[in-house]
């Protein structure tokens, strides 16, 4: 019998291929909906749904149009919504779960025009909508999802472009700027690596894109390091939940250029220091990363941190590749 992989191996492989997989997902040729739309949702949870509000705050700046996340359980446990002239993008990378499959099945019945997000073909979330964006992640074996993450984004991007003809040759020149950074470590690695193996909580800010891809950053802390983390925006930790940062709170605060934020960030990070938090700021252009877009600079800053996180799940004697507690496809209603 062949060895089993190393503890880890699989993230590890998976996450080195996530900026070419955001790369091929943004750049693929996406038809315009039919139809005018007034508004945009999404559907997904866990990592999509992350992947998703990275999508709603490009949206939103691109098109002009209010983008929202709708709860599946509206459709799997409620009765639905009157969802005539809106566009819905539902996200999973294997599209099997059966509160989303009924959500796609709903918004349409309600009038929504339903697009899904999916890395595995045929899948019956696919079969519940008007058109399917492939992920073209590849197949993934770790249960942390990685560059199926960033290849969402990627595929998202594609679809704002062909909503928005304006964003298309930028979202593809930033998806070239991220396949280059292919191989790239974050200056520090080791560094946060340590803070994390060492934590006790963890807070992950950032805003507007940022705020998605500090989502998803703290869900894999969780979920690889067994390690308490939670995602804020920059402007909401301010509220209460600074309160807490005396208390050996490590912070993360992710930048990612989007117009408007630097200001809030840099004033979470001084009160967050004041009252005693580890405070580490983190951006693209530490590894010189320019010509991104807000979303493609928050798909670039997961491609960086997943092998920080691989590595601090070890570091805190777990298989990141196995969480003991979960699954690939996490099956709710």
């Amino acid at each position: 019998m062949p060895a089993a992989p190393s503890p880890g191996a699989l993230m590890a492989r998976e996450a080195a291929e996530a900026p070419a997989a955001f790369a091929r997902a943004s750049c693929q040729t996406v038809p315009p909906p039919e139809g005018a739309f007034r508004a945009l949702h999404t559907l997904a949870r866990g990592s999509s749904d992350a992947a998703a509000t990275v999508l709603a705050y490009e949206a939103m700046r691109e098109t002009g149009l209010p983008c929202t996340s709708l709860p599946p359980s509206v459709f799997s446990l409620g009765r639905g919504l009157r969802l005539a002239d809106t566009l819905v993008l539902a996200l999973s990378q294997s599209g099997a779960s059966e509160d989303l499959v009924l959500s796609a099945r709903g918004a349409r019945a309600g009038g929504a025009r339903v697009v899904a997000l999916t890395n595995v073909d045929g899948s019956p979330l696919e079969r519940e909508a008007d058109l399917r964006l492939p992920l073209l992640a590849g197949e993934e074996h770790a249960i942390p999802a990685t560059k199926s993450v960033v290849a969402a984004i990627g595929a998202g991007t594609a679809l704002i472009g062909a909503l928005a003809p304006a964003y298309a040759p930028r979202a593809r020149a930033a998806a070239e700027a991220v396949r280059r950074a292919e191989g790239r470590v974050l200056p520090g690695a080791a560094r946060l690596v340590d803070a994390l193996a060492g934590a006790r909580s963890v807070y992950v800010l950032g805003r507007d894109t940022g705020y998605g891809a500090a989502q998803e950053t703290a869900l894999k802390i969780k979920e690889c390091c067994a390690l308490h983390a939670e995602a804020h925006s920059a402007a909401e930790v301010l509220h209460g939940p600074l309160q807490l940062a005396a208390g050996g709170l490590t912070a993360l605060l992710l930048e990612t250029g989007a117009p408007g934020t630097a200001g809030s960030l840099r004033i979470a990070a001084e009160r967050l220091t004041q009252e005693g938090a580890a405070v580490h700021r983190l951006s693209p252009d530490a590894i010189g990363a320019g010509g991104l877009t807000p979303a493609a600079a928050a798909a670039l800053l997961l491609c960086l941190l997943y092998p920080v996180i691989r590595e601090a799940a070890l570091a805190r004697g777990q298989d990141p590749d196995a969480p003991r507690a979960l699954s690939k496809v996490t099956r709710t209603v």
